[in-house]
């Protein structure tokens, strides 16, 4: 395995999230936050329980310092994960594109102050070239007026994307310290009970059953690129530095933009063209220099 291995599966994470994200958004406005949310995180913990369970003894240690780092990493992931729901579920994916850039910055700042990972002034340039590509195409007409930026989805965004940065460098630090898959399936656990017991508590149960028998295709196909986007992500981290790993990662936009462009039939204006540009050259110099 080797720093090449982990850019590719870097790419592979930016696809499955590029696909992954709309059909999230399908899933949150037609059931809700906690119930997406338990159906992605409990398919993670049965489908990666085979891989990991000789690992799970040693994890669950008071004393351990892993286990203090997975909790923390779970506790933090919940609420990011929750948050940038919420954001798809109450604004347009085009509105919180540009504000969720900022989980790469807050991802490389975690990893320089606490692990003192660090990356050259080349990358550095390129990583902020990549941020500002990735705003610039997703930048609307519409996001030229101030009612936007005030809108209570895109403080959702925000929210979000700081938490979800912090959530990206603790899902890598344990994947460092413990194994990609054995973090993941740790995370989906986690995130499966509390949310169950939120689901059971408000007496949805039964309402989340008929969901999942009436949608198996969008809640199976979703189910498979998120979980598919966070094993490959972790295991970028594991062999590539955080802050660069996030950078790719994040550059999913991009794809969303390309499907717009070429299935949906969209125009872009000469700005995201330019920030399209920008974004792929920044993405791939980023890879290409490891």
């Amino acid at each position: 395995m080797s720093i090449e291995l982990g850019i590719i599966l870097a790419f592979a994470a930016m696809l499955c999230w590029g696909f992954g994200d709309f059909l999230i958004q399908k899933s949150t406005r037609k059931f809700g936050d906690w119930e997406t949310l338990f159906i992605i995180t409990i398919f993670g913990s049965i489908v990666l329980f085979p891989f990991v369970y000789k690992e799970i003894p040693s994890i669950f240690s008071f004393h351990n310092s892993k286990f203090l780092l997975l909790i923390t990493a779970s506790v933090i992931l919940l609420f990011a994960a929750l948050f940038e729901f919420e954001s798809l579920k109450k604004g347009k994916i085009s509105v919180v594109e540009p504000i969720w850039s900022m989980e790469i910055p807050a991802s490389a700042l975690l990893a320089f102050l606490i692990i003192k990972e660090n990356v050259s002034l080349t990358q550095i340039i390129l990583i902020v070239a990549l941020i500002f590509g990735l705003i610039l195409v997703s930048l609307r007409s519409y996001h030229l007026s101030k009612h936007i930026w005030l809108e209570k989805a895109a403080f959702l965004a925000l929210a979000a994307a700081l938490m979800m940065g912090a959530a990206n460098f603790f899902v890598g630090w344990g994947s460092r310290e413990t194994g990609a898959l054995a973090t993941k399936w740790f995370v989906d656990t986690f995130i499966a009970l509390v949310s169950f017991i939120y689901i059971f508590a408000t007496k949805r149960i039964h309402r989340m059953e008929l969901d999942i028998s009436k949608n198996k295709k969008l809640l199976g196909s979703m189910c498979v690129l998120d979980n598919a986007a966070w094993v490959a992500f972790g295991f970028s981290m594991v062999l590539a530095p955080i802050s660069i790993a996030v950078a790719i990662s994040e550059s999913y936009i991009i794809i969303c933009v390309l499907l717009g462009m070429f299935v949906a039939k969209e125009k872009l204006r000469i700005h995201q063209k330019i920030g399209l540009i920008l974004a792929i050259i920044a993405a791939i110099s980023l890879a290409v220099m490891i």
